[in-house]
């Protein structure tokens, strides 16, 4: 090898064990503050019921304060796009969910660019959806609520808070012919409230938020979204043993950092909280509270392709239901 090429060969692998020290250092002296993980709904919902179950775990595992700050408003778009244009230095996280591929699957015009403005650092959980009535009315199982539906187009409403929600409800809508009048909601609270009342008929949203009041006898399941049954709540039958064959939709969320993050952070993020996942006591905790325990690959790599691929499944779906924007 010609001199010159040995020193260049030096000077490169120099450099760039300057750089991994320097990575590793960064992430050796974080976090040194508060980190704030944004949940971009209302209090109360099921991500910000995870949020608050992850982000004490984390805080102890970190050493420092995990503050969670509910930035809502335009279906998540508004609380995730503050962490997009966030500093990426760790200390501004988001948790989300569906919401990140519907938006994109809905044409939704957004302020970032969710695959290129967004580290993805770990899925956290699944929750199923369900398919509920108010108690009082008088529909027993998914078949009923298809043949009412049927002989009374428009005349039954079901609330969302998110497109979460709208985007499942809506394959149900395609799949079961049927005409059913769809109510926004600015939260998942107001929208139960308005369910218990009796002021809609209808939600399909993740099992989290509404459990309490399912497991009082306020709001009858008809069926949960995920194709075979849960084993979180295994007293429900699946939509699709009830009278419609093929209907599959869960609730998945997940943690990001805005991108530009030190990969050794993300990296350690990760690390911690699949360590808190993975833990018994918890992992108790979640399926009491009605999230499914994440099983399988649980790196940012696999986390960012479930995205992709979500994205495009709800596109065809928003498609056939004429919702894209235009």
């Amino acid at each position: 090898m010609a001199a010159w090429m040995r020193c260049y060969a030096y000077c490169l692998f120099g450099v760039t064990l300057s750089l991994g020290a320097f990575s590793h250092g960064y992430a050796s002296q974080w976090p040194t503050k508060p980190i704030k993980l944004v949940v971009p709904y209302t209090a109360g919902g099921g991500t910000d019921i995870l949020a608050r179950m992850i982000g004490r775990r984390l805080s102890e595992a970190l050493g420092v304060p995990v503050v969670i700050e509910n930035r809502p408003g335009s279906d998540g778009s508004i609380g995730t796009e503050a962490v997009a244009k966030a500093a990426p230095d760790g200390y501004t996280l988001l948790i989300d969910g569906s919401s990140q591929a519907f938006n994109v699957a809905l044409g939704k015009k957004l302020g970032y660019d969710s695959a290129r403005d967004l580290a993805p650092i770990v899925q956290t959980a699944n929750q199923q959806v369900l398919l509920m009535v108010n108690a009082k009315l008088p529909i027993a199982n998914v078949q009923e609520l298809i043949a009412y539906a049927r002989a009374n187009p428009g005349k039954l409403s079901y609330g969302a808070s998110s497109n979460a929600n709208v985007l499942p409800m809506e394959l149900f809508k395609i799949m079961s012919a049927t005409d059913i009048v769809h109510v926004p909601y600015k939260g998942a609270g107001p929208m139960l409230n308005d369910l218990l009342g009796g002021q809609i008929e209808i939600s399909m949203s993740g099992a989290a938020a509404p459990l309490p009041h399912v497991r009082a006898g306020s709001l009858r399941v008809l069926g949960i979204g995920d194709d075979k049954r849960a084993s979180t709540l295994p007293e429900f039958p699946t939509i699709s043993e009830s009278g419609l064959p093929g209907f599959q939709t869960v609730q998945w969320s997940g943690m990001f950092a805005p991108a530009g993050t030190s990969p050794s952070i993300i990296e350690r993020i990760n690390y911690e909280v699949v360590e808190i996942l993975k833990d018994p006591v918890f992992r108790q905790q979640m399926m009491a509270a009605g999230f499914d325990v994440v099983q399988g690959d649980q790196s940012p790599e696999h986390w960012r392709a479930l995205i992709a691929a979500e994205v495009t499944k709800w596109k065809n779906i928003a498609r056939q239901a004429k919702l894209q924007s235009e």
